[in-house]
């Protein structure tokens, strides 16, 4: 498990055919949904969850975005995150609803509104509490008032603070949230909604290479999922075996951990959920390519279903499994390629 080079992109097979589908036993599972990455491929949002909510999965992990939902001092729009709550409600379908605020799944995982941040956050520093007091008021009073509008919506199974809490923000930002200021975030949901659990997520490195980085990254107060285990119900683990670090001319530098199945965690101290089960390729630029006739390395139609058998493999008892990629599935299939929604599709029907 380690650093590989390989060529950026594949010929199409049907290999996911034939890949044994391990069983699901208690575990749910879904997907999770991203508007703006459905707005990037040329997708109308709408049309595509209604899509993707004919396939039998039981969970649906829905974003309120921040920056969407306050454009402009004062305004509060709920009206997208409203349609996607009552279409995932009209399928039966259980949500995890996750508030941010200042961290949302999707790139680019940053949706404070420009009028709650003057200036940028300052690079390498931790966002304490202290000197952020205005984004940690503003932080709580809009994750409060989104758990107040959907706390009496019967489909909410749990609400998720931040995405990723305290790890760095990607390649772009190396500023982090402190453990402090997240656990007021969380004291302010609990208070808006005692009855429900709250998810906390982290990314898990799947290499050697990959978890010294991170311990380096975060050893000032622990990584995301260490503050998660502490924290949240509900423990939220990314799962990504393939990543590319750099690529050009044909090649690409990946990341590769695929070959194990290393436990994020030595035991469960808490509930434990895959919030993303890597569905689609983690290359070197922030849209998945889309090439026609051909598959990106980092994630091939069978990786689908083969990266769901890993985690299944962990031995640990795992509440759901969150497929990530939707949106990159149905775009495939509007070019010609069905094969990434047909191997989820297989995964429903046969991990029973």
């Amino acid at each position: 498990m380690g650093i590989r080079v390989r060529r950026s992109t594949r010929r199409l097979t049907d290999r996911w055919r034939c890949v044994p589908v391990e069983p699901r036993g208690s575990t749910e599972l879904g997907i999770s949904f991203r508007p703006l990455q459905a707005e990037s491929f040329g997708l109308d949002p709408r049309s595509a969850l209604r899509t993707l909510l004919a396939h039998p999965f039981q969970v649906v992990r829905l974003g309120a975005y921040w920056s969407r939902m306050e454009p402009e001092p004062g305004s509060f729009r709920p009206e997208e995150l409203d349609q996607q709550v009552d279409e995932c409600e009209r399928a039966g379908r259980r949500i995890v609803l996750c508030l941010g605020a200042v961290k949302t799944f999707g790139y680019p995982e940053f949706f404070v509104p420009a009028h709650h941040l003057r200036r940028p956050l300052r690079e390498g520093a931790l966002v304490e509490p202290a000197e952020h007091a205005s984004l940690l008021a503003a932080a709580t009073a809009f994750a409060t008032r989104v758990v107040e509008r959907y706390r009496g919506r019967p489909a909410i199974s749990a609400w998720q603070v931040e995405h990723e809490a305290v790890d760095p923000l990607g390649v772009e930002h190396s500023w982090r949230l402190s453990a402090a200021f997240v656990e007021r975030e969380v004291a302010a949901v609990r208070a808006a909604d005692p009855t429900r659990p709250v998810v906390m997520t982290g990314f898990f490195p799947a290499t050697l290479p990959g978890r010294v980085v991170q311990r380096r990254r975060t050893r000032d107060q622990g990584d995301s999922l260490a503050v998660a285990e502490r924290l949240a119900d509900i423990v939220g683990v990314d799962d990504y075996p393939r990543l590319a670090l750099v690529g050009g001319r044909g090649l690409t530098v990946y990341a590769d951990g695929s070959g194990g199945v290393a436990r994020p965690v030595r035991r469960a101290t808490r509930r434990l959920m895959v919030t993303e089960g890597q569905a689609e390729p983690w290359e070197a630029v922030t849209t998945p390519p889309n090439p026609p006739g051909r598959a990106m390395t980092s994630c091939l139609p069978e990786h689908v279903i083969e990266n769901y058998n890993r985690c299944m493999r962990w031995g640990l008892p795992l509440e759901a499994y969150l497929f990530w990629g939707a949106e990159y599935w149905l775009a495939r299939d509007r070019s010609g390629d069905p094969r990434y929604l047909a191997a989820f599709a297989r995964v429903l029907e046969r991990a029973g």
